[in-house]
């Protein structure tokens, strides 16, 4: 039986390239969904190594790789024999009979991530931390915390008062690591709120316009006064609705005049999943209907220029907390909970299941089209371009 996407047994690999995510500024649930596992998991894994890159270990050539485990489990699984699985993976049968035996589940048992969690367990050769080493370095450093000097002043300061004796200097790395990473809690934890940031844990240098507000927005103050009229088809208003644990999503847009619904499936909520999803259903769409698109300021629309390039749709964004300046897009996204409820998976939907929910609203007559079905208007339209 494979892991669940909850699993807390994530590999070192893993570990690492969760460091390597948040350290450069993916957002939790994007890093969640990058990895396929639950944002808890990522949160658990961020605050084990307090927000600092855990370190790469090298891997021996002479040891089993994650990829070769696989394969043993695979052969396993299929009853092949050690010899036949340690000849397709390049082994001597022994490695693959030893490698079984170690993880002592017998061979119906093993599982490839098992064996690779084993390994990195074995691996770890934990180090006395040098602050933990030496009482005096220890007691100057924390000293200076609670002065609330900062831990890069401290490690010149250290280097400057003591030039000749090097046991006493400790780099500001270092005591970044002691106060944050657990298993390495040389200081005590308590000591970080002499930082002047107050955190526990380590945030990420390399934000980029993900994380707060987006780059070189065009604002909804500057949208064509035609699109607020609504005298002119082809202007579309956008948002996400999010399925469970704030992974999945479905993305609606709707055609302001017509009040025709599009929906768009999702492999992720990252930047580069909607852009390249959106991108192919707007694509789609005559080039007379193609005019302009209102959205809010959520960061799934970081990468709105490049959009804005493929498509030649300009993105106007909403004022904050606004949602009433993409009205028909809201009240749309309360139909469509209807359909799909909070807190459920949004992601086991095919593109052809969004396209009969979508048929359907389309179908139904509004009041505010004079009773006539938003297909047969937005039908209307698409004629008029022809």
């Amino acid at each position: 039986m494979g892991r669940s996407p909850g699993d807390q047994n994530l590999t070192s690999a893993e570990r690492q390239r969760i460091g390597v995510l948040y350290t450069s500024g993916m957002p939790i649930d994007d890093i969640a969904l990058a990895v396929g596992r639950t944002g808890q998991s990522v949160v658990r894994v961020v605050m084990a190594s307090g927000g600092v890159q855990p370190r790469t270990r090298a891997r021996s050539a002479l040891r089993l790789s994650l990829a070769e485990r696989e394969e043993i489990s695979r052969g396993l699984a299929a009853g092949e024999s050690y010899r036949a699985i340690g000849r397709r993976i390049g082994r001597a049968p022994s490695t693959v009979l030893r490698e079984v035996r170690a993880l002592r589940r017998g061979r119906r048992g093993y599982r490839g991530w098992r064996g690779e969690l084993r390994r990195d367990r074995d691996v770890c050769r934990p180090r006395t931390a040098k602050l933990a080493r030496d009482p005096r370095l220890r007691g100057l450093v924390e000293g200076y915390l609670r002065q609330r000097w900062s831990p890069q002043q401290i490690a010149r300061r250290l280097r400057h008062d003591h030039p000749d004796a090097p046991e006493l200097w400790v780099s500001h790395e270092t005591i970044y690591q002691s106060l944050f990473v657990q298993g390495r809690g040389a200081l005590r934890a308590e000591l970080t709120r002499y930082l002047r940031t107050g955190r526990a844990r380590r945030r990420p240098h390399g934000r980029t316009g993900v994380g707060g507000q987006l780059r070189d927005m065009v604002l909804i103050s500057e949208r064509p006064a035609e699109v607020e009229d609504r005298a002119v088809p082809g202007h579309w208003e956008g948002d996400l609705i999010i399925g469970a644990f704030n992974r999945s999503a479905i993305g609606t847009l709707v055609e302001r005049q017509s009040r025709y619904v599009l929906l768009v499936a999702l492999r992720g909520r990252t930047p580069g999943h909607v852009r390249e999803a959106l991108t192919a259903q707007i694509l789609s769409l005559p080039e007379q209907l193609r005019r302009t698109l209102t959205w809010d300021r959520g960061k799934e629309m970081a990468e709105h220029v490049r959009f804005t390039v493929d498509t030649g749709i300009q993105i106007y964004f909403c004022d904050p907390h606004s949602p009433w300046q993409r009205g028909s897009n809201e009240n749309t996204n309360g139909l469509l909970r209807q359909y799909f409820p909070k807190g459920t998976d949004l992601s086991r939907h095919s593109q052809a299941e969004l396209d009969a929910v979508a048929a359907e609203l389309n179908g139904r007559p509004r009041e505010t089209l004079g009773w006539l079905k938003p297909a047969e208007a937005f039908a209307e339209l698409v004629a008029s371009t022809d």
